[in-house]
C-alpha cells in the first residue's frame, strides 16, 4: 500500500519485473541493493566518482547511486547478474576478466565489466588508449589496469568475430 512518503515503480531489471514502493529520493543503486537483493552492483564512493556502481539502462552505461530509481520506470535495466546466459555461460567480457587476471580485490570489477561491455558496444575498443579514455569512470584502488585493458582488448576481439 502506498504511503504519503512513497510511491509505486515498476521495473524490469535483467528481463524480470518487479513492483516496487519507495521514497522518491531512493537511488537505483539502494532499490537494487537493499530492496531487490541485487548485490552484485557495488556501492563505493556513492557521489559518481568511482564507477563501482555502473549498470546499464536501455543499453547505455549509467551511474546507480546518481539515478534516482523512479527515473528509469518503464526502461530496461542490466546490472552485472545478467550479463550472464540463463545456462551460465559468461558473458565475453567476463571470460575475458577471468583469463587476463583483469581483478585484484575484485570490488570494482561489477562497474568495471559493465562499463566495458558498454565500451565495446559503443565501438570505443579500437585501440589500448581508447580503452583507458573511455574506461576512466571506473577506478581500481588495486592497479589492475593492465589487466583491465588487455581483457577488454580481448573480448573486443571475441565479440567482433
Amino acid at each position: 500500500m502506498t504511503s504519503p512518503t512513497t510511491i509505486p515503480i515498476h521495473l524490469t531489471i535483467n528481463g524480470h519485473d518487479h513492483s516496487l514502493e519507495v521514497e522518491p529520493r531512493v537511488t537505483l543503486l539502494d532499490a537494487l541493493r537493499d530492496r531487490l537483493d541485487l548485490t552484485g552492483t557495488k556501492k563505493g564512493c556513492d557521489q559518481g566518482q568511482c564507477g563501482a556502481c555502473t549498470v546499464h539502462v536501455d543499453g547505455e552505461r549509467v551511474l546507480a547511486c546518481l539515478t534516482l530509481a523512479a527515473q528509469v520506470e518503464g526502461r530496461s535495466i542490466t546490472t552485472i547478474e545478467g550479463l550472464v546466459e540463463a545456462d551460465g555461460t559468461l558473458h565475453a567480457v567476463q571470460a575475458a576478466f577471468l583469463e587476463q587476471d583483469a581483478f585484484q580485490c575484485g570490488y570494482c570489477t561489477p562497474g568495471q565489466i559493465m562499463s566495458a561491455v558498454a565500451c565495446i558496444r559503443e565501438g570505443h575498443a579500437g585501440s589500448d588508449e581508447e580503452i583507458r579514455e573511455y574506461m576512466a569512470g571506473n577506478l581500481c584502488r588495486c592497479g589492475a589496469y593492465p589487466h583491465i585493458v588487455a581483457a577488454v582488448r580481448q573480448a573486443a576481439l571475441e565479440v567482433q568475430s
